[in-house]
C-alpha cells in the first residue's frame, strides 16, 4: 500500500512565485481558576465585616437570574484590613474596564463578581463597590449616556477609496432601528472586503466612545464603545498582538465581555468553598 502523502505546513511544494501558505495563529492560553491564598481561620480576627460582605456576594451569586439588574454591594464602610481581605479573596480576573475618566472596573477571579471604583479627577477613590451580575451596570450607564442614539447618514460626496463603509453604515442604522434589549447584530469585518479608508470613515462616522474593555480570556480581545449608543468595536488579537478578528456589534453589551449564567453558578460554588473554611 502506498504511503499517504504528508500534509500541513512546510510539506507542500512552493507555488511558482515562491509564495508560502501562511497559517493563522489562533489565540491560546485559556486561563484557569486557582483558589486564592487566604489567611488561616485563626488569623482572621477583626475581619468579620469582610466575611459579612463576602456572604452578601455569595447570596447575590445564588440569587442571580439572567437579564436581571446586577446587585450592588458597597465596600466603603470597610477598614483597610477588611478591604485587603476582600482583595485577596476576589483577586483579579480576565476582564478590565475603563469607562470615562471616573470609573474603573475589574472582574474578580469569580466570574460575574466585579470590582467597581468611582474615582475623582485626581484619581482618588470615591466609591468602592462590588457588582454581581453578567456585566457592571455602571459601565453600561457610561456607554449609554455618552453615546448619541442614531447614526447619521453620510453628508455630501464620499471620499475616494471606500468599498464597504456606506453599506455598513446603512446596515448599522437599520440594526439600531430594530434594536431591543437582548438583541444582538454582529458585522464581521474580517470576512468582508474593505479598505483602511473604510475603517477610518466608519470610525469617524460612529465617533469615539468612553468605554474600553480588555479581556485576557482566550487570547486577547479589545472592546470599545463608539460615540453611537449600543454600537461597539470588538477585536481579537493573537499572542503576537496581530489583529485576527475585527467586528462591529450592535448590542447593549458585547457577549464576549459578559459572564455567562454557567460561570456565575460556578462562582457561587467556588465562593462557598472559600467561605466554608471560616464557618
Amino acid at each position: 500500500m502506498a504511503a499517504e502523502p504528508p500534509i500541513g505546513p512546510a510539506t507542500q511544494p512552493l507555488e511558482e512565485d515562491g509564495a508560502v501558505l501562511e497559517y493563522m495563529e489562533l489565540p491560546s492560553g485559556m486561563a484557569t481558576y486557582h483558589m486564592p491564598a487566604l489567611p488561616e481561620p485563626e488569623e482572621t480576627a477583626g475581619l468579620d465585616a469582610a466575611l459579612a460582605k463576602l456572604d452578601e456576594i455569595l447570596a447575590a451569586l445564588r440569587a442571580y437570574r439572567p437579564a436581571a439588574a446586577p446587585t450592588e454591594i458597597d465596600l466603603g464602610s470597610l477598614d483597610a484590613g477588611n478591604r485587603a481581605f476582600i482583595d485577596q479573596a476576589l483577586g483579579e480576573g480576565e476582564v478590565s474596564i475603563v469607562a470615562g475618566d471616573r470609573l474603573q472596573a475589574q472582574e474578580s477571579v469569580l466570574a460575574g463578581v466585579w470590582r467597581v471604583h468611582h474615582v475623582a479627577d485626581d484619581g482618588a477613590l470615591v466609591r468602592d463597590l462590588v457588582e454581581v451580575g453578567d456585566f457592571p451596570a455602571a459601565v453600561n450607564r457610561v456607554a449609554f449616556d455618552t453615546g448619541r442614539p442614531f447614526v447619521r447618514r453620510p453628508d455630501g460626496s464620499l471620499p475616494p477609496g471606500l468599498l464597504a463603509a456606506p453599506s455598513l453604515i446603512a446596515e448599522i442604522r437599520n440594526a439600531l432601528i430594530d434594536f431591543a434589549p437582548g438583541r444582538l447584530h454582529a458585522i464581521n469585518l474580517s470576512l468582508l472586503p474593505h479598505s483602511e479608508d473604510d475603517l477610518a470613515f466608519l470610525g469617524g462616522h460612529l465617533g469615539p466612545g468612553a468605554v474600553t474593555i480588555l479581556s485576557r480570556g482566550y487570547g486577547n480581545s479589545r472592546i470599545s464603545s463608539t460615540g453611537t449608543r449600543n454600537v461597539w468595536w470588538v477585536q481579537y488579537f493573537n499572542s503576537q498582538d496581530a489583529l485576527i478578528l475585527n467586528s462591529l456589534e450592535v448590542s447593549e453589551t458585547p457577549e464576549v465581555a459578559k459572564a455567562s449564567p454557567e460561570d456565575i453558578a460556578d462562582s457561587a460554588g467556588r465562593l462557598t468553598e472559600i467561605l466554608e473554611v471560616y464557618r
